[in-house]
């Protein structure tokens, strides 16, 4: 079986070779760059199974190349930054991408995100649900492919965002509390002031909502959660 190729991007040098030394003991292909320039030449020319994604990089920040990134490809982005303001973590979810980790990190807190993005990945593209695709209104969920239509019109979700639009459609109707979301979609365990699903609701309204303020599909039931369907 091939190898997991990760892309590590990040001007520090250091950075770069300590989190490939973890990655290639748990046996992943490591390529690298220092520019968010490199990284989309990089992600346009070869297969890449998850990029890890610094923010503040000189020339092309994480947050730029993470916006070019997202035109043409779904691949898991984690994005790491060195500033904690809640509105950096805001900013990096709200271009695309799957999670955010805060330096200085531990490396084996990182080790246990990269596994969790490329398990998500795999599973939203090998699905094994009976139910291949799930239609409400103009918009249309194929659980197989991984694709979402509205209407003709192919919409572009990151991982994350159809792993969290899934959840509630394949589950009409019920509402999931925000905790329950995160620790199903992110596959770890919650903690307190974590706004990260509100951030991916967000951009997931504003992807398949005729006016995300009055949705038709993604609802709030206000001091529980969300819920798919009226």
């Amino acid at each position: 079986m091939d190898k997991e190729t990760i892309l590590i991007v990040d001007d520090e040098k250091e950075i770069r070779e300590l989190i490939e030394i973890y990655l290639k003991n748990e046996g992943y292909e490591v390529i690298m760059a220092s520019t968010g320039l490199e990284a989309i030449k990089l992600t346009e020319e070869r297969k890449i199974d998850l990029i890890i994604l610094d923010i503040m990089m000189p020339v092309v920040n994480g947050i730029d190349a993470c916006i070019k990134i997202r035109e043409q490809n779904n691949t898991p982005i984690i994005m790491l930054s060195a500033k904690v303001e809640d509105i950096d973590k805001i900013l990096g979810l709200s271009v695309g991408a799957d999670d955010y980790l805060t330096k200085p990190f531990n490396p084996l807190e990182l080790i246990a995100r990269v596994k969790a993005q490329l398990r998500r990945f795999k599973k939203l593209n090998t699905s094994t649900s009976s139910q291949k695709v799930l239609e409400e209104g103009v918009l249309k969920m194929n659980l197989e492919t991984g694709k979402v239509y509205k209407g003709t019109i192919e919409i572009n979700l990151t991982p994350t965002e159809f792993n969290i639009l899934k959840l509630l459609w394949v589950n009409k109707g019920i509402v999931f509390k925000i905790e329950t979301i995160y620790e199903r979609v992110w596959g770890q365990e919650y903690f307190d002031n974590n706004n990260t699903v509100m951030v991916h609701i967000r951009k997931l309204r504003e992807k398949i909502e005729d006016n995300p303020r009055i949705p038709d599909y993604i609802f709030t039931v206000w001091g529980v959660g969300y819920k798919f369907g009226e």
